[in-house]
């Protein structure tokens, strides 16, 4: 199309992906989950895609903002679908797949960028104030989610009294917003690559560019929800028949929903821009939790249902690990592949004890 520089994949994708939303009732069978699968996992290409676009357009670090929210977006829509389609296992799913996108992030995405650079540029360098600044709002975002429910007293088990619940939500909006202002306002220079400015972007897209990625953005979230409600059947009923536990479920979600960033961050990271690979990495986490959580928690009061948020011990060990490792792997500001071969471990360790637990 004139003066539209996107690419024809990008447009022909939320077509197809709605024409199978109106067609999903007269095909089944495997074939169509697996055409599905394919145009699911494109529509969420196309969305990252578009929402880069977009970011673009706004500069550096929103640009990385956009596209962690946009990823949350998916997420967190999934994540409601999912629940609302009711089943004993919809109560754990938030869960699930919080803890499985930030194991993901952490110890696979990340893990992989610093492996990456260091094999190849044997050592890179990002902001330490950028890393420490995302890490402690993680953290404690993290903590208080997953973890403390364990020991709080109101109500038995891995779950919040309703007032808890509501109070931990407002916590994770007052963090979130504070690292947001940290890293758009009060110290935007921390989070810009070394030697690059707010403004340095090449091409930017034109005004009907970005408008058109807008609306197609739009339309594309809202085919993989849909996409992803008709596919959650054979994805549990698959892993069912391995003998999987249900959590695993979560972590399918996660990758899905993480891959186009994964593959982003990998980019940049093979780039030399390891800043904007962890900008992108700890961005996602803390949009994926920080948002999450309080969509989820509204979610559950006024639907009156109930949400599990506590891991057990063996997650718990693997969770702090996780930040502990990332903490030191980017404090000093300079990373060597040694931290990547770590992390990928551990990623590996969370990937066999969640099949084999």
């Amino acid at each position: 199309m004139k003066n539209l520089s996107l690419p024809y994949w990008i447009i022909l994708t939320p077509i197809i992906a709605w024409l199978l939303i109106l067609l999903k009732g007269s095909f089944s069978g495997i074939l169509f989950v697996i055409v599905l699968s394919i145009v699911l996992i494109t529509a969420v290409l196309a969305a990252v895609h578009l929402a880069e676009v977009i970011a673009h357009r706004v500069g550096e670090p929103f640009g990385t903002l956009i596209l962690a929210l946009a990823v949350t977006i998916i997420e967190l829509s999934l994540i409601i679908t999912l629940m609302s389609s009711g089943g004993e296992q919809s109560i754990s799913l938030a869960r699930d797949t919080i803890f499985a996108a930030n194991m993901i992030i952490l110890n696979g995405i990340v893990g992989l960028c610093l492996l990456t650079g260091g094999i190849k540029f044997h050592e890179q360098s990002i902001t330490q104030h950028s890393a420490t600044s995302a890490l402690v709002a993680l953290s404690s975002i993290l903590v208080l989610t997953m973890v403390f429910p364990n020991y709080t007293q109101s109500t038995p088990g891995p779950v919040y009294h309703e007032a808890q619940l509501i109070f931990i939500s407002i916590i994770c909006i007052v963090l979130y917003a504070g690292f947001i202002f940290v890293q758009s306002v009060r110290h935007r220079d921390y989070f810009l690559p070394s030697g690059h400015t707010a403004d340095d972007h090449a091409a930017l897209p034109n005004n009907r560019t970005t408008l058109v990625s807008l609306i197609l953005l739009l339309i594309c979230l809202g085919a993989v929800v849909l996409m992803a409600k008709a596919l959650s059947p054979a994805i549990e009923a698959g892993v069912t028949k391995i003998g999987a536990p249900q959590s695993l479920v979560g972590i399918i979600i996660a990758m899905i929903i993480l891959l186009p960033e994964g593959i982003a961050a990998f980019n940049a990271a093979r780039a030399n821009r390891l800043q904007t690979s962890v900008n992108l990495a700890l961005g996602s986490a803390l949009a994926s939790t920080g948002l999450t959580i309080p969509a989820v928690g509204i979610y559950s009061v006024f639907g009156g249902s109930t949400i599990l948020l506590g891991i057990n011990t063996g997650s718990t060990v693997l969770l702090l690990l996780s930040i502990f490792t990332v903490m030191l792997s980017l404090i000093t500001g300079k990373t060597n592949l040694l931290y990547g071969i770590v992390l990928l471990v551990i990623f590996a360790t969370y990937l066999f004890t969640s099949i084999i637990p």
